[in-house]
């Protein structure tokens, strides 16, 4: 069972996008949090989701998977989605699982939500 536990703050950008802000550890303990604030989430078509990872400190299967969730039904509302400050451990596994190619990967929340709007 995790030992820290998982923070999500969600806030609408001035620019328009939705941002969920993930600090502690994202693990099948946890998820549900996470899970929770994106069906709180409005997107529709248009509109632009940014996870930002900056503050994760753990991240198992199971949070991998629900970002693939989260990804997936951004995609199927027509929104743009990314994910900002990704750990070099995540990326790494990301990149060892191919999802490098699949999930827009910011280094900043303000670069990913620069990189909605183009």
């Amino acid at each position: 069972m995790s030992n820290q536990t998982l923070t999500v703050t969600a806030r609408s950008h001035p620019a328009g996008p939705h941002v969920l802000t993930v600090t502690g550890e994202l693990d099948y303990h946890t998820s549900t949090r996470l899970h929770q604030a994106l069906d709180d989430i409005p997107l529709a078509p248009g509109t632009g989701l940014v996870i930002d990872l900056a503050g994760l400190t753990y991240c198992d299967s199971t949070g991998i998977t629900l970002l693939v969730t989260a990804y997936q039904r951004a995609e199927a509302i027509g929104a743009r989605f990314s994910l900002a400050a990704t750990s070099p451990d995540l990326l790494r596994v990301f990149h060892i699982v191919g999802l490098d190619q699949v999930f827009s990967l910011q280094p900043t929340t303000e670069q990913a939500i620069s990189a909605l709007r183009t």
